[in-house]
């Protein structure tokens, strides 16, 4: 019997904790079980103890790479003087408020975060402090101490915009919340540290 090779179990891994992302933005953190999660993958209930001691490991693996992505593109944007406020519009945008599986986990799962696991909760709460930080460069490159407020400001307005757009079944009106949520992140940002 052939033993796979270290690169191969860490590519089985990347598989599974991307197939878990969308399928728990989708159905919520106890949407699912083991069982779906590993089809979702294309592999077997028997791979997942290979990688994982629990469903929770899984899921704070799974935040974790979701929030990294994040910050891979809120790096990316750094360099651009209208990076954030782009960032804003896509986030706050109907495409990703239609989108769930493939969008933030914040904006999918926070409420569901915060009753879980404490290992699913201290996942969470390290990497949105990576996000706050790349956020804090962008909305105030010279001063990180008022640029982190106004970061963890906008993390709420953004995410609980997109929480509530997704839940108003009138679609004028759930437009018009993801446009005050682009308005209000305008006036925080304009507005003087404090």
């Amino acid at each position: 019997m052939a033993r796979y090779g270290k690169e191969h179990k860490e590519e089985t891994r990347r598989r599974m904790v991307k197939s878990a992302g969308r399928r728990l933005k989708k159905d919520g953190l106890d949407g699912s079980g083991v069982a779906t999660l590993m089809a979702d993958a294309g592999l077997t209930n028997g791979a997942f103890y290979a990688h994982f001691a629990s469903k929770d490991d899984l899921i704070a693996a799974t935040i974790a790479d979701q929030l990294q992505q994040q910050r891979v593109l809120l790096q990316e944007l750094a360099g651009e003087s209208d990076g954030f406020m782009r960032f804003v519009h896509g986030y706050l945008s109907p495409e990703h408020r239609d989108d769930a599986e493939n969008g933030c986990p914040s904006g999918a799962l926070l409420d569901e975060v915060a009753r879980s696991s404490p290992v699913v909760r201290r996942a969470y709460s390290e990497s949105i402090r990576g996000v706050v930080d790349d956020m804090a460069a962008l909305v105030a490159p010279g001063a990180p101490a008022s640029g982190r407020g106004k970061a963890l400001g906008c993390i709420a307005i953004l995410v609980g915009s997109l929480q509530l757009a997704r839940a108003i079944d009138d679609p004028q009106e759930s437009a018009t919340v993801l446009a005050e949520g682009v308005r209000s992140i305008s006036a925080l940002l304009a507005a003087p540290p404090g």
